[in-house]
């Protein structure tokens, strides 16, 4: 009966080492994933921040551009939309 709670003592220690490696590995893991996470959150925020100053800056020129022509832009606009129009239209003829 020692011999076989030996190896009953043995297993478990075995279960006990092999679950503290699981852990361990899961810790790094965990670490890893948050670490690129934090990377890929920067990133995006970069990305975020230029296409922010991107289409601010392209709003402003559109702007101005309207203010200095209202009728040339007036104008563009409906000819865009009737275009638009006819394409969507287009469809159901």
């Amino acid at each position: 009966m020692a011999a076989r709670s030996k190896t009953a003592d043995e297993r478990t220690n075995g279960a006990s080492e092999e679950e503290r490696r699981l852990r361990e590995f899961a810790l790094k893991a965990e670490q890893a994933v948050r670490e690129r996470a934090g990377e890929f959150r920067d990133r995006a925020q970069h990305y975020y921040d230029e296409a922010s100053d991107q289409l601010e800056t392209a709003q402003r020129y559109v702007t101005e551009r309207v203010q200095e022509k209202p009728l040339a832009s007036t104008l563009t606009a409906l000819g865009i939309g009737v275009v638009i129009g006819m394409l969507l239209a287009g469809g159901r003829r």
